[in-house]
């Protein structure tokens, strides 16, 4: 494993950092530059993402063909790091979730025609997406052979009936995927699932509620949904009549583990943040950043964040190899959520009041940290992976080599 970038993708990380630096971190101190939810205003995003593809700098997960940069996962750790130093980035660079993770999986699983249908438009920015997975109880949530949201077959159509709730970007997303049961086989939690692509101007659904929480929300925040008869044409079933487990495994692996590439370069701006401050702010004669117990603070999170970078880039490197990499994704996704959390947290603690205040964006990041251990699966569900894969393997967890 050699972690040094190929040229051409440390390029794109300096030119990365670059443009965030001249064109989206100055837009955060603007109050009038965030709609309602606290995200960046949609007209603002659009004239971002113009400069952004006219810098060569546009998605940078799909192929070439498509219009992206056709980044390894190890490139797109680089990319993503840098892009989320700012609360806007990845949606300036069209890499945010949910679309990130949407535009991956069709482009891997999609026919020709659902590709030109339902992934350029994503790929273009003429659309935002989202993935339609996530029910109330007794339904699906960390665990899919819970799913209760039903497909009924009717010739070369299918019915829709249920109700989803906690769906990212459902609020101004017009393409979506959605996850149902096509098994009536209570029992069957292997091959019950089908996976099926939606309009939103589609009749037969509507949005119940888009759910308030700490905040700050995702571009369309998240919303509970009510299916009552939505027909979905078998045209835009997406692989086949149940494999939707195997569409999940597809996506949510590689979306973990792109949340904790984002995570870390919000991790290392709240250390930015604070190290900026430490170092000119005095107490009692003395600059804050001198102060032993700060540097034993910032120290440890500097170590902390390297950690995750090593964790992220070794997934990375074994997705790259065609390896699933369940336990380095979800051992990734530990760490990073902590850590993004620990960032934040230390850098109010050390910024004081201004911390607290919004006068930086810690508080914003601080408030988004806090669901970085609930989504993608629960952080107490990566560590039952991570133990089930230890009770399977063994000595041979630690492993070296692909």
């Amino acid at each position: 494993m050699d972690f040094t970038l190929d040229p051409h993708h440390d390029a794109l990380r300096t030119q990365v950092r670059a443009f965030v630096d001249e064109h989206i971190i100055p837009l955060e101190a603007d109050k009038a530059n965030f709609d309602e939810f606290e995200n960046i205003r949609l007209e603002l995003r659009d004239q971002l993402r113009a400069k952004a593809k006219a810098a060569g700098l546009w998605a940078p997960q799909m192929a070439k063909t498509r219009g992206g940069l056709g980044l390894p996962m190890i490139g797109q750790a680089a990319f993503y790091e840098e892009a989320n130093r700012s609360i806007f980035g990845p949606s300036a660079f069209n890499c945010a979730a949910p679309d990130d993770g949407n535009m991956r999986l069709l482009e891997m699983v999609g026919t020709d025609d659902q590709r030109e249908r339902w992934l350029q438009p994503i790929v273009d920015g003429e659309v935002n997406s989202s993935f339609v997975m996530t029910e109330p109880h007794p339904g699906g949530g960390s665990d899919p052979g819970m799913i209760q949201t039903r497909a009924e077959r009717h010739g070369n159509v299918w019915r829709i009936y249920g109700r989803k709730w906690f769906i990212s970007g459902a609020a101004i997303a017009k393409h979506f995927i959605l996850m149902a049961r096509t098994s009536t086989d209570p029992n069957e939690t292997r091959k019950h699932l089908t996976a099926f692509l939606f309009h939103r101007d589609q009749p037969g659904w509507r949005i119940v509620r888009r759910i308030d929480n700490m905040g700050p929300d995702e571009h369309g925040g998240v919303c509970e949904l009510e299916f009552d008869g939505l027909e979905i044409s078998d045209r835009d079933r997406l692989m086949q009549v149940g494999d939707g487990l195997k569409v999940t495994q597809i996506r949510l692996g590689p979306a973990r583990l792109t949340h904790c590439m984002r995570w870390l370069g919000l991790s290392k701006r709240c250390m930015e943040i604070t190290q900026d401050y430490v170092s000119t702010r005095e107490g009692f004669g003395v600059k804050l950043g001198a102060r032993e117990s700060v540097q034993t603070a910032l120290g440890e999170l500097a170590h902390d964040i390297q950690i995750g970078r090593l964790l992220v880039m070794h997934a990375a490197w074994k997705l790259d190899g065609g390896d699933r990499a369940r336990k380095e994704v979800s051992s990734a996704k530990i760490h990073v959520a902590d850590t993004l959390h620990k960032a934040a947290d230390t850098g109010i603690q050390l910024n004081g009041a201004r911390g607290y205040s919004n006068d930086t964006v810690l508080e914003w990041i601080y408030r988004y940290a806090r669901c970085a251990r609930l989504v993608d699966g629960a952080s107490e569900v990566h560590k039952m992976v991570l133990a089930r894969a230890y009770d399977a393997e063994g000595g041979d967890f630690w492993q070296w080599g692909a």
